[in-house]
């Protein structure tokens, strides 16, 4: 199962987000669940970067286990519009993918 953690400062900012393990929606390389969230993801910390031009610091790590830690995020106003699509676009996967994808927001 995926598990994706958003951690939210006092203000309901989203700080970090950390991403880990496999979908096991399908085999490797077909797993349609697995590719939206990478695509999400991906496109995200990109537009982070090239758009509102926000450095996130990357950990990445798809060999034990996946794992896309995801810190140094923007609190400004455009930054959190980004984050935020990012977290509907995850919570639309796990509504149609419930055993495949768990998507939590920590104070």
């Amino acid at each position: 199962m995926i598990r994706a953690h958003f951690m939210l400062d006092s203000n309901q900012r989203i700080t970090t987000f950390e991403i880990t393990g496999h979908a096991d929606a399908g085999p490797y390389g077909q797993d349609i669940v697995c590719s939206a969230v990478s695509a999400l993801s991906i496109s995200t910390i990109n537009a982070l970067e090239h758009l509102v031009h926000v450095k996130p610091q990357v950990e990445a790590d798809n060999q034990n286990g996946g794992l896309l830690k995801v810190t140094a995020l923007g609190v400004d106003h455009d930054s959190q519009l980004l984050l935020n699509a990012l977290v509907n676009g995850l919570i639309d996967i796990q509504e149609s993918y419930p055993d495949n994808i768990e998507v939590k927001m920590l104070n």
